[in-house]
């Protein structure tokens, strides 16, 4: 019988072999087929491929992609990847960056407690790999700061350790549309291993198969028969392909050996050609994989470049997205009217087009001119807000439907006004011309920062009883709004309404008041010109700024 081992690790991630000694140890292990599925990268595949040429086997192009779902590392095993393809090279320099952020923020607590090192001497002395932990703690062994590799991970860089710092992750949702964008095969690699309750498993499974996921790793060197006998029910119930490894590591996992496992594996060939079948009517079935999305872009910093235009590019990239029957959603903390003249200021004509105003406050259909969903402060609550900005010497605006209403004109109105051309109302008393409960108030400081703090931090008690958030969209502006609105209501809002799985959504922000919005979406994505805490809860993070259509390179990926 032949055999072969569908998920195997080199020293380009975190295994003992390089590529090429795979090859030959594949080969007197009788392997047919091994797929090299390093983490996070494809930079062994070259060699791999290279060291098998004129030889009796197959290498498997592959990669095994690290994802988070409800808090659980689960990893999705692509096989048969166009490695070499623009996109996929795209998406691995993103995942490039962001680990880039991580690592740099390892070594410098590293270094806090007592243990100097940099990235670039990470690199330097792990070269050509993606650093995992595994290489921190080699390093903190071979350097004689702990003993062990165990002790490394108990002291510093575990979990719960004052060192390590968790990398923000794709979902594997994300991750089964990247592998099939890349021509590949997305597999669920070991699900035992994530110890989910039946219930859950199935339900990750049935969301993932929406996704297009393709197959099930049942065959595995940790598995018993009972579990084996599981998986594989669990793939026939949602139609999935068998698949099989190793998970071969070298020295890395001792006991555990290419194509058997710890003893007992054995992965018949079958298996590989059933997935090779399956692959072929895929193939011929590209309708079957597309997947209706909708975005949620912030204006400001985001989508708009300093001059708040956009480029051609990111125009075309927009009209693409529309086209393709995917939803745009606009997002600001500004009115609705105000955002109305963005899009129309930028020629935004396309189908399928949704506002979000005052920070989720508000959320519109543009093309039916109608509003879906409105939260507001109450008139004592509005009331209160601008007669302690007043008191503080703060500049305060709110706003009616139609209207900006504020006691008077100065400096900060004036400066607010570059990017709004909404009508505005000046009255000593405000609350004699408010007829309707508005959605937010604006406290605008262009001088003392210092100053708008202290005035949040007077309303904080009383905001917190009265249940309105205060939030900063950029270090002059502080929103207040109410609690129950928030741009990722707006997010669960139109993907409900809209019958759009909320995995299927996709977020992007440069600011505090964008973060609700990038945590609730499918996939978050952080401008580079953004704020620390927005790269921390992004899943992805641009490449380019806002001036040099920094969104649409990665959202021309998404389409």
């Amino acid at each position: 019988m032949n055999i072969v081992d569908l998920h195997v690790h080199s020293t380009k991630s975190d295994g003992s072999f390089t590529p090429a000694e795979l090859v030959e140890y594949a080969l007197e292990k009788g392997l047919t087929a091994f797929a090299l599925t390093d983490h996070d990268t494809t930079a062994g595949i070259e060699e791999a491929l290279q060291a098998a040429e004129g030889k009796n086997i197959e290498v498997i192009p592959g990669i095994e992609f690290s994802s988070e779902y409800e808090g659980r590392d689960i990893h999705i095993v692509g096989l048969y990847i166009d490695y070499k393809s623009d996109f996929f090279k795209r998406r691995l320099t993103s995942f490039v960056n962001g680990r880039t952020i991580r690592n740099k923020e390892m070594c410098r607590r590293l270094t806090e407690h007592g243990i100097p090192v940099t990235y670039e001497e990470l690199i330097h002395e792990f070269p050509g790999c993606v650093i995992t932990r595994s290489h921190y703690a080699r390093y903190l062994l071979n350097h004689g700061y702990t003993k062990s590799m165990k002790e490394a991970f108990d002291r510093y860089i575990g979990d719960r350790c004052p060192c390590f710092v968790p990398r923000k992750k794709i979902t594997p949702m994300r991750a089964v549309e990247i592998i099939l964008k890349a021509g590949g095969f997305p597999i669920l690699a070991h699900p035992v291993l994530y110890h989910m309750s039946n219930r859950r498993l199935d339900k990750l499974v049935s969301i993932l198969k929406d996704m297009g996921l393709q197959g099930l790793e049942a065959v595995y060197s940790t598995y018993t028969a009972s579990d084996e006998r599981e998986m594989r029910a669990l793939a026939s119930k949602y139609d999935l392909c068998i698949s099989g490894g190793s998970d071969f590591h070298g020295s890395a996992k001792p006991g555990q050996d290419l194509a058997v496992g710890y003893g007992n594996l054995v992965i018949p060939e079958e298996i590989l050609d059933k997935i090779k079948e399956k692959r072929n009517w895929m193939a011929s079935h590209p309708e079957q994989f597309m997947r209706t999305k909708i975005l949620f872009t912030d204006l400001d910093g985001t989508l708009l470049n300093s001059e708040r235009k956009i480029s051609n590019y990111t125009w075309e990239v927009l009209n693409r997205w529309c086209q393709a029957g995917h939803k745009l959603v606009l997002c600001s903390g500004r009115a609705i009217n105000s955002i109305k003249q963005v899009k129309e200021s930028l020629h935004l004509d396309f189908p399928g087009i949704y506002l979000v105003g005052y920070n989720g406050g508000q959320i519109y259909d543009y093309d039916n001119k109608e509003t879906l969903h409105k939260v507001t402060l109450t008139m004592a609550q509005t009331d209160y807000i601008i007669n302690e900005a007043i008191r503080a010497g703060i500049h305060i605006q709110t706003y009616s439907d139609t209207h900006l209403i504020t006691p008077k004109q100065d400096e900060e109105l004036i400066y607010y006004q570059r990017a709004s051309n909404s009508p505005i109302i000046y009255c000593d008393h405000v609350m004699d011309v408010l007829k309707e409960e508005p959605c937010k108030c604006l406290a605008v400081e262009l001088k003392d920062l210092n100053k708008l703090e202290a005035f949040r931090l007077s309303l904080l008690s009383w905001a917190e009883k009265e249940g309105i958030s205060m939030i900063y969209s950029n270090p002059n502006y502080l929103e207040l709004f109410p609690s129950s609105s928030g741009k990722d209501t707006a997010v669960k809002f139109l993907c409900k309404k809209l019958g759009i799985r909320p995995y299927f959504s996709v977020a992007a922000g440069d600011a505090q008041n964008d973060l609700s919005m990038i945590e609730a979406a499918g996939m978050g994505i952080a401008m580079c010109n953004g704020s620390e805490d927005v790269k921390m809860a992004a899943t992805v993070i641009t490449e380019y700024d806002n001036d040099h259509d920094g969104l649409a390179h990665v959202l021309f990926d998404l389409i």
